[in-house]
């Protein structure tokens, strides 16, 4: 198999569809699965660019979020009952609040829980940062997405700045021999890679701005307002939707409002991309390999989402009473279908290393 740069939608499909897998869980072994196969894939297929080198970054920002929550609980959600492991000297509030008390083992794990399943959400979404080239993906961005795509791009590049300011600030300070590492190093590191971050990410949106990125003055106002109502009526519908179809408390909030909101956002895109007067040069081929990989992400949340009927007490290990969780060879399997890019996917080229 040649090497060849895969297209970046299929790379962030399959990530989100990895991402949703992970929302309908909370059980550690299984989260801590999903994270894996992000890695395995990332490591298998990411370049030497510097987008590429972010992940690590959002596994330290997924740390971070897993040890929020769970200071939190201890912070405010110390309840009576339960295992209690100590009791901390507890603080009224107001409106019957009140700060510290008694820790106990359910508090932990379920700040624990939550706190790693939104973790591996981040990791999930790092991994198609690490894996597509923001620029490349505002190509395939549809004409009517043109201004919001060109906003996200330049969102998404922050990231990726991040990591090679810190790179190369690191290594100005090793010429200079400066302190690399340690506490007293990242007073001198954290201004000067934000500075340099945010310099250069404005940079590339003042370069877009001049070569007349998302430009549309030949479109008329009401035009413009049509095909603006009709993204965002419809995106806004799609998010509600997807948040109905996973809470699946409510019938009309989940597959109707999805279904309508994807309609309206197709119209919007049809409206807007016969409009806009776009070329892209080179643009990036759509082949059986980001099929596969799409099918890869899809089939695995659809089967954690098949197989949450067949044993769905093995997803949400249970607090009260404290078990241990477990989890089913079945549920494995599906994760695992997620792990199929690192060899159907086209490795990356060699020029790009």
């Amino acid at each position: 198999m040649t090497g060849r740069a895969l297209h970046p939608g299929a790379w962030w499909a399959w990530a989100l569809a990895l991402a949703v897998a992970a929302s309908r869980t909370t059980n550690p072994l299984l989260l801590g699965l999903i994270i894996a196969v992000a890695g395995f894939v990332v490591v298998n297929r990411r370049s030497d660019a510097p987008w590429a080198l972010a992940f690590r970054l959002y596994v330290y920002v997924g740390a971070v979020i897993v040890a929020s929550r769970v200071l939190f609980r201890i912070l405010i959600g110390g309840e009576d009952g339960g295992h209690v492991l100590v009791t901390l000297p507890r603080i009224p509030l107001a409106a019957g609040l009140a700060l510290f008390g008694p820790v106990s083992a359910e508090a932990l794990l379920g700040g624990f829980y939550d706190g790693l399943r939104l973790a591996t959400m981040v990791v999930c979404v790092g991994a198609a940062n690490a894996l597509a080239n923001p620029k490349r993906l505002l190509k395939a961005v549809p004409g009517a997405l043109y201004e919001v795509g060109t906003a996200v791009t330049v969102a998404l590049t922050v990231a990726p700045q991040l990591v090679e300011s810190v790179q190369r600030v690191r290594r100005a300070r090793r010429l200079r021999a400066g302190r690399t590492r340690g506490l007293r190093a990242v007073k001198g590191i954290v201004v000067p890679v934000l500075e340099d971050a945010m310099d250069r990410s404005l940079r590339l949106a003042a370069a877009m701005d001049s070569r007349g990125y998302g430009r549309r003055a030949y479109l008329s106002g009401g035009l413009r307002a049509l095909i603006a109502s009709c993204v965002l009526a419809g995106l806004t519908g799609v998010c509600v939707g997807v948040y109905g179809v996973l809470d699946g408390t409510s019938s009309w909030l989940g597959v109707p409002l999805l279904a309508v909101g994807l309609i309206v956002a197709v119209v919007g895109f049809v409206l807007g991309g016969r409009r806009v007067r776009r070329t892209a040069y080179r643009p990036d081929p759509w082949r059986w390999p980001e099929t596969l990989v799409v099918a890869a992400g899809v089939g695995a949340c659809a089967l954690l989402f098949a197989t949450a009927r067949i044993d769905a007490g093995r997803l949400f290990p249970s607090l009260s009473p404290l078990r241990w969780p477990e989890v089913s060879w079945v549920h494995v399997v599906s994760v695992l279908v997620a792990a199929l890019p690192a060899f159907v996917s086209p490795p990356v080229p060699e020029v790009g290393r």
